[in-house]
């Protein structure tokens, strides 16, 4: 039997605001935007190429909570330029030696070994990683 992860829950304070980050600063696909009712709404996006998506959930009391949701992309400086030009701020490019994070990417451009991170409005966390071997 295939287990497949395809949503990933993100709380967020305000779903217009966490919206038009994920679709505009980050370029992810909308897949739905649906009211049932005056106070439940649910909104889903995925990051282009991927099978799994982010429900943006309306949860003050948890905004800001989740960490380390991790993206994979081929070309690390190339994704992390088409963000910062979006106006995402994102922060530099490290990897790691014995465990320990150095600045810059990895020098022989090893797979699961460069990353940056960045933040969406209410502060969830993610790291950007690259995995050139993929197609």
């Amino acid at each position: 039997m295939d287990w497949k992860l395809e949503l990933v829950v993100v709380p967020v304070a305000d779903q217009d605001l966490a919206k038009a980050f994920y679709l505009d600063a980050m370029d992810f696909d909308l897949i739905v935007d649906h009211r049932a009712g005056e106070h439940f709404r649910v909104i889903q996006a995925s990051p282009p190429g991927s099978a799994c998506a982010v429900a943006l959930m309306a949860n003050a009391e948890s905004a800001g909570t989740v960490r380390g949701l991790h993206l994979v992309v081929q070309d690390i400086e190339q994704a992390r330029a088409e963000v910062t030009g979006r106006g995402v701020e994102a922060g530099p490019l490290i990897h790691f030696v014995e465990g320990q994070p150095e600045e810059g990417p990895d020098p022989e451009r090893r797979d699961y070994n460069t990353f940056f991170e960045f933040s969406d409005p209410d502060g969830n966390s993610w790291m950007v990683q690259e995995v050139a071997s993929r197609p």
